[in-house]
């Protein structure tokens, strides 16, 4: 069975669900059997990548938010994230995800997205220093993930590298009717939006698992 997520590095919703997707799918008893494609999704593809703020007058701006408003919409998910384990720094900054993207789609391809995923995300929303400090931070994250640093380079370096494929999740997403992130699909029949509790994410895998189970079952007995 195949779970496709789409999520964007600076959506905190994201990171969040990230995290409780990770323990329900710890607890799903057929966990070995299920690949998870982490699936690209830009919420700011226009931002120029060298156009960098801080988070706050970025919610104030593209929500028409308070500054009150935006620092109760951090203070909201400091809570959250708290409770899944997570730290969370609400003075970070906000930028262009592209190259990101990039690197994760290339990360893909060497079977080590999942671990360069979690350090954008820890990186992102847990440290200090800002993700946004240019090629050299994401090179060293691409190493830490266990890929070879030469290669992340490279990739950046070349920005029509693996491009295609970000727009082409993009692109998916938006066909099927999805306005944002996160996003998950499960086994291609189930659409979940938004982020959902750990028991929600269970039961969906599990939903989705017995219903293919049952169309091989019949499947097998019209033979």
């Amino acid at each position: 069975m195949r779970v496709d997520i789409w999520s964007d590095i600076t959506c905190p919703w994201c990171y969040l669900g990230r995290a409780r997707f990770v323990k329900a799918l710890d607890a799903f008893a057929h966990r070995d059997r299920v690949e998870v494609v982490h699936r690209s999704f830009e919420l700011d593809p226009h931002r120029a990548k060298h156009d960098v703020e801080a988070v706050i007058p970025m919610l104030m701006s593209s929500h028409q938010w308070s500054e009150e408003q935006a620092l109760d919409n951090e203070r909201r998910l400091t809570r959250l994230t708290a409770a899944e384990g997570l730290a969370y720094i609400q003075g970070r900054d906000h930028g262009n995800t592209h190259d990101m993207h990039r690197l994760l789609q290339f990360a893909r391809t060497r079977g080590r997205d999942h671990e360069l995923l979690d350090l954008l995300f820890r990186a992102n929303y847990a440290e200090e220093r800002s993700l946004f400090d240019g090629d050299d931070r994401l090179v060293a994250l691409a190493a830490e993930a266990g890929l070879d640093a030469a290669a992340a380079r490279e990739v950046l370096a070349d920005t029509t590298a693996y491009a295609d494929a970000v727009r082409s999740d993009s692109r998916q997403l938006r066909e099927l009717g999805a306005l944002g992130v996160p996003f998950m699909l499960v086994g291609g029949t189930i659409a979940l939006p938004g982020v959902r509790s750990v028991v929600a994410l269970t039961r969906s895998l599990e939903q989705a698992w017995n219903a293919a189970a049952a169309v091989d079952t019949g499947r097998a007995t019209a033979r």
